[in-house]
């Protein structure tokens, strides 16, 4: 962990926000904040790590300091890799706003016993809250639908789509296309949607530290034969800008996703960025 590059003026800018409908800004690697027009405010895989160099190294800055987050209802976890569920990113703000934890099963074995965030935050048990497929929670006057989602590299991962009033955001975490991803897309009007995208590069193995070919997050094919499936008006597509060796071009997309019908719009962002629905 490290001090904030940019003070605390993005977790201000979301707190003093007062939007018409859904405002969603961009945290940069896969770390999203919602904020709808009745107040409600919901972080999605909020990571300000700095990765473990030199195998994953932090190619932007990182935009807030948790503990300067005083205003969140809830924080959703998609799987349990470090840059979705980081103790150090995310139990400062469970402990300072009293939100609830939501995550799969796996992912709350890494906050409740790996990482143990309650023995040195103040973070009371009813705060971790499972969830699965299937599930619908409410969170102020967020409906947030647990659904599946297909990454080879997690033990456990889901999306989640986040319904407000006739507005809604898909989040797919680390996702690859899935053979399910037509029938959520038939069930959901989905106004933005957000998927993992990067390149393969060559990063140093976990275990041998030797350079091996990787692929963690959707090609330019891939991201768009999944928001093709899933209907998407707008695709967001994420985690392109976070770790070296792995970085994309996200502009790139348009000449992609041209001759299809979804998405009808590619929403390009950089970390900070506010999207309106």
């Amino acid at each position: 962990m490290t001090v904030s590059d940019w003070g605390d003026w993005l977790p201000r800018a979301v707190e003093d926000a007062s939007p018409e409908g859904i405002a969603v800004w961009y945290l940069g690697c896969n770390g999203f904040v919602l904020k709808a027009s009745d107040g409600t405010t919901l972080f999605v895989d909020p990571y300000v790590g700095l990765g473990d160099p030199p195998r994953t190294v932090r190619m932007i800055p990182v935009p807030f300091d948790p503990a300067d987050v005083t205003e969140a209802d809830a924080v959703f976890a998609t799987h349990e890799h470090t840059d979705h569920v980081h103790g150090p990113s995310q139990a400062p703000i469970l402990e300072r706003t009293g939100a609830t934890f939501y995550a799969p099963d796996d992912s709350l074995v890494v906050a409740r016993e790996e990482e143990s965030w309650a023995d040195d935050h103040a973070i009371d048990d009813h705060q971790f809250h499972e969830v699965r497929e299937g599930n619908t929670v409410e969170v102020g006057g967020f409906s947030v639908h647990v659904e599946p989602a297909r990454d080879p590299d997690a033990t456990h991962p889901v999306s989640y789509v986040f319904e407000h009033d006739s507005r809604t955001v898909f989040h797919g975490g680390d996702t690859k296309p899935s053979d399910e991803f037509e029938d959520i897309g038939e069930r959901y009007d989905i106004d933005l949607g957000i998927l993992a995208f990067g390149t393969v590069g060559n990063i140093p193995d976990k275990e041998t530290r030797e350079p091996k070919r990787t692929r963690w997050y959707n090609d330019e094919n891939q991201v768009v034969e999944a928001a093709s499936d899933l209907q998407f008006d707008r695709l967001l597509p994420s985690h392109w800008d976070m770790w070296r060796g792995l970085t994309g071009d996200p502009k790139v997309l348009h000449h992609h996703a041209k001759s299809f019908e979804s998405p009808e719009r590619l929403e390009v962002v950089e970390i900070g960025d506010r999207v309106n629905l």
